[in-house]
């Protein structure tokens, strides 16, 4: 794929920690395009510092032209044989070439030995095809090895001759060494045969054993101890009782030796430095793709909030045209949310800065609020969905409600988009023992019968910034991130995920993680005896529940508690519950358990008591049997929650700088009666707490990015003024800012709570509550 650009000065560097990593390594990176003056586009520090020009110098004085610079400099020999090995390369179809020349410096030496190792890139600029080039400076390995080219002319070297035993030990029978220094051989206890020559020995018996020339490098000790090594080159000149006698010729080479180390380190960090910059290249043309989709996928929810925006002004008499915009309105701006908190997270996740609570957390509830949020996606594709419990004998744990429900929301979204509509989405959730009776192991698997994903793309959907390329999904839309995340977090978590899938039959996550159990919240759910009619969709119908009532009444052994499923065969749950009460006309408590949104058809569900929803849970069961039953639990079982707060006579200050926000956050809390006041900074919220009387506000909503003084300057000043109430009126945060830092610093500047944006008005609502 290839990337066009037409401005070379905004090509995006390596990051700083390649640079730096580089820079360390004394390597040079460049990046240039192929045409006739080799232009240079980018290049790192070290190369500027190899040349010895400053990067402005140099760009002033050659204008990025490395043409211009060998040719100023008097190396035009070295270019021409630069541009021939390139020009080679591109008529050979080689994408690489390597070579070893001069480089010009500046200053007295003129110039240094390197090795250039360029690749080819598809990558297009102006026009002109990008190659990379790394340059690792060789120039004291060259030099070193001229002098010793000069050392070793004139050494006389070491000359010895010995019997080459048939257990491959070497008996010496004469040595003739001038310097009488290179080895310790009239040590009694001299061994020139250790476990490295031995092997030499080995790699050549068979030349030796037919008396033929070799020639070979060997590891020895010198009269101080030291290894030195031995360029030797040995000829057969007898034969003693069937075992050949060498004449070994030997030239000290460890400088050399070493230095050829040395090389094969340097080439080897060549290598990996050209793997590093494939990588690099990689996760940048990754994260290009990925910034490419993303703009796509931010740009539609933002074009469908204008839109609906204007349609609503133009019908703004039309009440249901403007419901309808302002549902799709929501919808829109909740997707675009969802995007966002991707990216953050993510962002999170790489930095290190993610960290999940430990908190004493309700499975059901989390379960719950997924079923919830999922329901609207599930009804309009008209899949089935259902979660089931297998073995679940905890339901309180120790874990992050809020991570593990973003993790299920992000594998069942998927699934909800790619499993086609009529099709089904299936949750098993299953507690295994696990030895440790403080621990269960909780499984979850999630099952569709969607698309499937393709073979190839598995062993890349937990990479961050990817998404399959397919046909039958590039209209779905999402950041390429949710994936990526949910692997972390279950990491963090100690856990594992896995999945399996066949194209066309659908996909399986599975999700195993160990979960430390609050003893504290284990109930005991014994109840007295109590009759009870149970009728599940599966196994019977809404004609045999109206039959059994019937008959249980005549026989005056009438049930405590009925129990029906919403959807049933022949007849629903609400139609059953209008016949059992025509016939019988009793009191009898009768439930609908549904895994759907009961708040559509509660107009319809007259003589139900109460709707339970799937999965029904012990906890639930056991509570609802005990408030319609038993009559000893007041508690609203219909899945409601009671969210009319009533504030009346209490003053609240709303601290925000943007307008708009803070008509939106006094809006939500006019509702709530509350005496709202405003602030537009801290220096305001700080004047106005100052000039009224003690224990006038009941709380302070406080922002934290403001002009004149932030949040957390307001916050720290008032909770050090003289009065009684600036150190117990209660302080809530209100910001996007949502790392782990940014908590603990409202905390520390003297706030009770903290508020993330976009507000969720029952979460504000509750924290409000809890505080006044």
């Amino acid at each position: 794929m290839e990337h066009n650009t037409n401005e070379t000065d905004k090509s995006l560097p390596l990051s700083e920690e390649y640079n730096n990593l580089m820079g360390t390594m004394k390597v040079s990176v460049s990046k240039h395009l192929l045409d006739e003056y080799f232009t240079t586009v980018w290049a790192n520090d070290y190369y500027y510092d190899l040349i010895g020009y400053p990067k402005d110098e140099y760009e002033v004085k050659f204008k990025n032209r490395p043409d211009i610079y060998y040719k100023k400099h008097g190396y035009l020999n070295e270019l021409e044989e630069i541009t021939k090995t390139v020009i080679e390369t591109i008529n050979s179809g080689k994408s690489d070439y390597s070579i070893i020349t001069r480089l010009p410096v500046k200053g007295k030496k003129g110039h240094v030995w390197v090795r250039m190792n360029a690749t080819f890139t598809d990558e297009i600029i102006n026009g002109k095809q990008v190659s990379y080039t790394v340059i690792t400076n060789i120039d004291d390995l060259v030099q070193t090895q001229k002098t010793q080219l000069i050392t070793t002319n004139n050494l006389p070297g070491l000359i010895f001759k010995g019997i080459i035993k048939n257990d491959n030990e070497l008996e010496l029978l004469d040595v003739q060494d001038k310097n009488d220094k290179l080895l310790n051989y009239k040590n009694e206890h001299y061994n020139m045969m250790s476990d490295f020559n031995r092997q030499i020995i080995k790699n050549h018996l068979i030349d030796i054993k037919a008396g033929n020339h070799i020639r070979f490098l060997a590891k020895l000790k010198d009269n101080n101890g030291e290894n030195i090594w031995m360029q030797i080159n040995a000829d057969c000149i007898d034969w003693i009782r069937e075992e050949p006698v060498y004449l070994f010729v030997c030239i000290d080479v460890t400088d050399l030796t070493d230095l050829r180390e040395m090389q094969t380190k340097l080439e080897k960090q060549s290598i990996e430095l050209q793997k590093a910059l494939k990588e690099a290249k990689n996760a940048n043309r990754a994260k290009s793709e990925f910034l490419s989709s993303m703009s796509h996928d931010i740009r539609t929810p933002m074009n469908a909030i204008m839109g609906m925006t204007e349609i609503a002004q133009m019908n703004i008499l039309n009440t249901d045209k403007v419901n309808d915009c302002l549902k799709k309105i929501s919808i829109s701006g909740q997707h675009l949310l969802g995007l966002i908190n991707d990216v953050l997270d993510m962002s999170k996740i790489e930095s290190g800065k993610m960290t999940l609570r430990n908190d004493s957390a309700s499975l059901p509830e989390v379960l719950e609020n997924v079923v919830s949020i999922l329901q609207p996606m599930v009804k309009s594709r008209e899949q089935s969905f259902s979660i089931r419990i297998r073995n679940l004998v905890h339901e309180d744990f120790y874990f992050d409600a809020l991570r593990l429900r973003q993790c299920f929301i992000n594998i069942l979204s998927n699934a909800t988009k790619f499993t086609p509509e009529k099709g089904s989405i299936t949750v098993d959730v299953e507690e295994e023992y696990t030895g440790d009776p403080d621990y269960s192991k909780l499984i979850f698997t999630f099952t569709d019968t969607g698309i499937g994903i393709k073979e190839e793309f598995l062993n890349n959907i937990f990479d961050s910034f990817t998404r399959e390329k397919d046909g039958r999904v590039d209209k779905t839309e999402g950041s390429g991130l949710g994936m990526a995340i949910t692997k972390k977090i279950v990491d963090i978590m100690n856990g594992t995920i896995e999945v399996k899938s066949k194209v066309g039959m659908g996909t399986t996550f599975i999700v195993t993680l160990p979960l430390k159990i609050d003893k504290n919240k284990i109930k005991d759910y014994t109840l007295p005896n109590i009759n009870v009619l149970v009728v599940a969709e599966w196994v019977d119908s809404g004609k045999y529940a109206v039959e059994k009532v019937i008959k249980a009444h005549d026989e005056k052994k009438d049930f405590d508690i009925v129990i029906l499923d919403w959807m049933m065969p022949d007849q629903d749950g609400i139609e059953t519950v209008k016949k059992i009460r025509a016939s019988i006309n009793d009191d009898i408590p009768i439930l609908i358990i549904s895994a759907y949104d009961w708040s559509e058809i509660e107009n319809e569900a007259v003589g139900v008591n109460g709707f339970l929803q799937k999965p029904l849970f012990r906890s639930t069961l056991y509570r609802a049997l005990n408030k319609y039953v038993l009559k000893t639990n007041e508690e609203d079982y219909l899945g409601r929650k009671t969210n009319n707060y009533d504030f009346t006579n209490k003053n609240i200050l709303l601290v925000e700088d943007n307008e708009l926000n803070r008509d939106i956050a006094a809006e939500l809390l006019s509702i709530t009666k509350a005496n709202i006041e405003c602030a537009s900074n801290g220096k305001e919220c700080l004047d106005m707490f100052k000039s009224c009387e003690e224990n006038y506000y009941d709380i302070i909503l406080m922002d934290i990015q403001m002009p004149v003084m932030n949040g957390y300057e307001a916050t720290k000043l008032i909770r050090n003024l003289e009065r009684k109430d600036s150190k117990t009126i209660p302080i809530l945060a209100m910001t996007a800012d949502v790392f782990s830092e940014d908590i603990h610093a409202a905390k520390t500047a003297g706030m009770n709570g903290h508020l993330s944006k976009p507000l969720n008005s029952s979460i504000m609502m509750k924290e409000i509550n809890k505080l006044i």
